[in-house]
């Protein structure tokens, strides 16, 4: 479902900002007739239903009316507290029984099939999420964004969006929603035309946003439209100044509580192929615009594709972007959201066994930084980078199990 809005001149469309929700309620749901947990007073068993794990609250809605409620209340999210996983659209490692001969015949051929898999960083364990209904695996150059319901910082949607089908390598306009509490697939609204592949995407203001890209005639793109993944509609954006193909999309959070701006970074137009720009675009989700042009937000020529951002200390505004560059973790305060900026400093550098091989970065809502990519054996790990605090800067590798030790496509941060 795309929802526009009268054009105000060629192939541009404008859309009012989403109208201010009433604050999620910050009461308890209605008492049940019976305990939450028997013998248990009602702020305790509140208490231990915050403590559940993700992969728990499917079982959990189950017991009874009154945790279908508790756990689907404003007030259950805003009570837990949200723990940083890396969502991974990660490739099956090859069978066992393939043998040694047959180890790197997915690599070989380009016939990878790839699943979700989160990633607790914290604990290092790792979880495959329940395949997409009827589907072979994920579309191959898929998008990854996560929303919550807007009772607080958690996580409750995973949006996978776009790619090419795994059959016919076409691109693919589907969008599929995951969902947290239900631990279930459901097909989402798809994509507004023009089919795109190697597109800008990012959650931010609630929404996921989508621009540039290319489409099927390997025309680079300045359209973008956003999707609200609990209404299950999509909107029109204005069209962006430039096109933008293989460009990089990043949350920006903005000072008092503006609003986020969902930024755009890098790309190339279509006569200029491979040729990077270092520019970049930020769209308002509260004035519903874009801003002008930023130029060298990167080099001109780099790639943007390890580009992320993540929020720095609640309420201060201020965001810090990373991105890779001959080695080294680059960042960058971006405090009002592109709008200047401060300068690229290097953070650390890379370990040296994935230095060559870094496939992505996302950045942690609690300030580290993940990079994911192949150590020297060729089997991908997950390197994460914890800084800024007494202990001063240092890397920790977690090591995964051979399962979870497949090619790495795409990521992102969800918190759940």
């Amino acid at each position: 479902m795309i929802i526009p809005t009268p054009a105000t001149s060629d192939h541009t469309l404008t859309l009012a900002p989403r109208k201010q929700e009433p604050a999620a309620s910050l009461e308890p749901p209605p008492q049940a007739m019976d305990d939450l947990i028997p013998g248990l007073p009602e702020d305790l068993a509140r208490e231990c239903l915050a403590r559940l794990g993700f992969d728990q609250l499917p079982t959990a809605r189950r017991v009874s009316r009154a945790w279908k409620a508790e756990l689907e209340s404003p007030f259950h999210h805003r009570l837990r507290r949200p723990r940083p996983l890396l969502a991974l659209a990660q490739a099956h490692p090859p069978h066992a029984s393939s043998g040694p001969a047959r180890k790197y015949a997915a690599v070989a051929t380009g016939h990878h099939s790839y699943r979700l898999v989160l990633h607790d960083p914290g604990a290092g364990t790792w979880t495959p999420l329940p395949p997409l209904p009827g589907s072979g695996g994920l579309p191959l150059f898929c998008r990854l964004a996560a929303v919550g319901d807007g009772g607080g910082p958690a996580t409750t949607k995973l949006v996978v969006l776009g790619g090419w089908d795994t059959e016919t390598w076409a691109p693919t306009a589907a969008v599929h929603v995951y969902d947290f509490l239900s631990g279930a697939w459901r097909r989402g609204a798809d994509m507004p035309p023009p089919r795109r592949s190697f597109f800008a995407c990012a959650a931010a203001g609630g929404r996921v946003f989508v621009a540039g890209g290319h489409d099927e005639e390997k025309n680079a793109l300045r359209c973008a439209a956003a999707y609200d993944a609990n209404a299950d509609a999509w909107a029109a954006l204005p069209d962006m100044a430039l096109e933008r193909d293989e460009a990089r999309g990043v949350a920006i959070a903005v000072r008092d509580g503006a609003g986020d701006r969902f930024v755009v970074i890098g790309g190339y137009v279509t006569e200029a192929q491979g040729r990077f720009a270092g520019s970049a675009e930020a769209f308002d989700t509260a004035a519903w615009s874009w801003g002008p042009v930023r130029e060298r937000v990167i080099e001109d020529g780099a790639c943007p594709r390890t580009c992320c951002a993540a929020a720095g200390v609640a309420g201060s505004g201020t965001t810090t972007m990373y991105m890779l560059d001959g080695g080294r973790v680059m960042a960058r305060d971006d405090g009002a959201a592109g709008e200047g900026g401060g300068a690229w400093l290097e953070l650390a550098r890379l370990p040296e066994d994935v230095r060559e091989a870094a496939a992505e970065v996302v950045a942690i809502a609690d300030g580290r930084v993940a990079v994911v990519g192949a150590c020297l054996g060729g089997e991908q790990g997950v390197y994460v980078l914890s800084h800024g605090g007494a202990a001063g800067t240092s890397w920790t590798r977690n090591a995964a199990p051979p399962e979870f030790t497949g090619h790495v496509q795409a990521a992102c941060c969800v918190q759940i």
